[in-house]
């Protein structure tokens, strides 16, 4: 039974200290004038920004009004960075793809020339050059 206790005690003790820790950063969007301060001063942009601004930031537009500039620019740089990294993924694939067929076209060669010169030695009859028309058949 204290074993649980000390099991819920310390879980709750966890959770006070993470949301201590994160109550003042909770979105990752900045502001185009907090931005603009900060470059203008030559101090590195806020990555993080309060609660109520993110919250304020996010209902600046409603869903059948028109996009912002830099929304519409910030989906672009997104699907061009999806697209990218897809068009990646897939050149490596082709690529591992035509070694490995590569790979499988030298090994079937390699098999088929073997193949040919035990032919050439188990028929090889001391002739020079070893073509049917140097054979003396009986």
């Amino acid at each position: 039974m204290i074993w649980r206790q000390v099991l819920l005690l310390s879980c709750f003790s966890a959770v006070v200290l993470l949301s201590r820790l994160r109550e003042g950063t909770s979105a990752s969007v900045g502001s185009r004038q907090a931005a603009g301060d900060e470059a203008q001063e030559g101090v590195k942009p806020k990555i993080f920004m309060q609660e109520s601004d993110a919250s304020n930031f996010l209902k600046k537009r409603g869903k059948r009004s028109p996009k912002s500039r830099e929304e519409v620019n910030a989906e672009n740089r997104q699907k061009l960075r999806a697209d990218e990294l897809r068009r990646e993924y897939y050149e490596e694939q082709r690529n591992e793809f035509e070694n490995f067929v590569e790979e499988q076209n030298d090994e079937q060669e390699e098999r088929s020339r073997e193949a040919v010169e035990q032919w050439r030695q188990w028929h090889y009859d001391g002739l020079y050059p070893p073509y049917l028309y140097n054979r003396h058949h009986i």
